[in-house]
C-alpha cells in the first residue's frame, strides 16, 4: 500500500511538473505570436505610409493625397502621420467609411471622397473648421450630422446620387458662406428649411428628388442665380418666384406643370429656362426662325417660349400688360388705344 501511495504521488508531482512547463510554453509561444502579429502590423502599417506617401502631390501650393480607383475600404490610422494635409482626393477606392480621426486634420481646405461606398459622416467632421469644400457624391449616406454646421468656412456642399438623404438639418442655416449645394438624385420630398436662411447660397441642384411643391417663402434665396429642378413633381410654382430676381438659370424640365405663373414675365435677368416635358395646359408653337442656329438656340434656352406662353395664358383671360398692348396697338393700328383703353382680346 506505501508503495503503491509512493508511486501514485512521484506520477502526480511528475504530471503537475509537466502541466507547469506545458503552461509556461503555452505562454511563450503566445507571446511570441503576439509579437509576430505586432510586428507584422508594423510592417503592414509601413508599408502602408510608404504608400500612401507615394500618392501625395503638391499642386498649387497645396498637399494633397490623390488616389484613384485602388481598393481603400479603411484608411489606417498611420494617415495621421500626413497630418500636414490640405486636400484628399479618394475616387473609386470602395472605402466604406470616414475615419473619425479625420477631425485631426485642422489643415484640410477640400475633403473630397465622390464615387466610394460611404454610408455615414462622422460628428467628428464639425472639427473641419477651414474646410471649403466637401464632395460626397455617389455614396450611400443616408443623413447629415448636424456637427457639419460648425464648418464654418464651407462654401461648397455636394452630396448628389446617394439616393437615401431626405433632409438636411436646420443647424446648417449657420453655414453663412456656402454659395454651392448638390443634392440631386435623393430622397428630399420639400426644400431643406436650412437652404431658405443661407444668405449667400447661389447655385442649387435638387433634381431627380420627389418635391411636389416650391415653398412660398423659396424667394428668401435672394442671391441665388442657379436653381436645378428637374425629374420632381412640382404641379404648380409661387407667385412669390417671381420676386428672385437674381435667378438667371432656372431648369423645370420632366415635372407636373400645368401652367408658367404671369409673375416670371418680370424675371429679367433669366437667361437659361426649360420647361420640357410638362403637362402644360396652352400649346405654343414658336414662330418659324431664320436659321438653324437660332432654332437651336430657341429649343435649348426656352426664354421665348415662356414669355409667349405667358401671353397667350394673359390674352386667354383677357388681360394684357401696358407694354403687350402697345405692341398689339402699333401692329394692329387698334384706335381704341389712343384712348387709353385696351383693346378687347380674343380669348381664341
Amino acid at each position: 500500500m506505501a508503495e503503491t501511495a509512493v508511486c501514485l504521488g512521484t506520477f502526480t508531482a511528475v504530471k503537475t511538473l509537466w502541466e507547469v512547463r506545458i503552461h509556461k510554453i503555452n505562454e511563450e509561444l503566445q507571446k511570441e505570436k503576439e509579437f509576430r502579429q505586432r510586428l507584422l502590423l508594423v510592417w503592414e502599417e509601413r508599408a502602408a505610409l510608404a504608400k500612401l506617401k507615394e500618392k501625395v502631390i503638391n499642386e498649387g501650393g497645396r498637399a494633397i493625397l490623390r488616389i484613384e480607383e485602388e481598393e481603400w475600404k479603411t484608411l489606417p490610422s498611420c494617415l495621421l502621420k500626413l497630418i500636414h494635409l490640405q486636400e484628399w482626393q479618394l475616387h473609386r477606392t470602395s472605402l466604406q467609411k470616414i475615419p473619425q480621426f479625420i477631425g485631426r486634420f485642422h489643415s484640410l481646405v477640400v475633403l473630397d471622397l465622390s464615387r466610394n461606398s460611404i454610408e455615414s459622416v462622422p460628428k467628428e467632421i464639425g472639427q473641419l473648421t477651414k474646410l471649403q469644400e466637401l464632395l460626397l457624391s455617389y455614396n450611400r449616406i443616408k443623413s447629415v450630422p448636424k456637427e457639419l454646421s460648425n464648418c464654418i468656412s464651407l462654401e461648397r456642399l455636394e452630396l448628389a446620387v446617394n439616393r437615401s438623404i431626405c433632409d438636411l438639418p436646420p443647424q446648417l442655416s449657420d453655414l453663412k458662406r456656402l454659395s454651392h449645394i448638390d443634392l440631386c438624385m435623393n430622397q428630399f420630398t420639400a426644400i431643406p428649411s436650412a437652404l431658405l436662411s443661407m444668405p449667400n447660397l447661389e447655385w442649387l441642384d435638387m433634381g431627380g428628388n420627389k418635391l411636389q411643391e416650391l415653398p412660398d417663402t423659396i424667394d428668401r434665396m435672394e442671391n441665388l442665380h442657379t436653381l436645378w429642378l428637374q425629374r420632381n413633381e412640382i404641379n404648380s410654382l409661387p407667385e412669390t418666384i417671381g420676386n428672385m430676381k437674381k435667378l438667371s438659370t432656372l431648369v423645370l424640365s420632366n415635372n407636373k406643370l400645368k401652367n408658367i405663373p404671369v409673375c416670371m414675365k418680370d424675371m429679367t435677368n433669366l437667361r437659361f429656362v426649360n420647361f420640357r416635358d410638362n403637362p402644360l395646359e396652352l400649346e405654343i408653337t414658336l414662330p418659324p426662325c431664320e436659321n438653324s442656329d437660332e432654332e437651336e438656340q430657341q429649343e435649348m434656352f426656352g426664354i421665348d417660349f415662356m414669355h409667349m406662353y405667358i401671353q397667350e395664358s394673359l390674352k386667354k383671360t383677357g388681360i394684357m400688360p401696358t407694354s403687350l398692348i402697345l405692341t398689339y396697338c402699333l401692329s394692329e393700328n387698334v384706335e381704341s388705344c389712343t384712348s387709353g383703353s385696351p383693346p378687347a382680346m380674343n380669348p381664341n
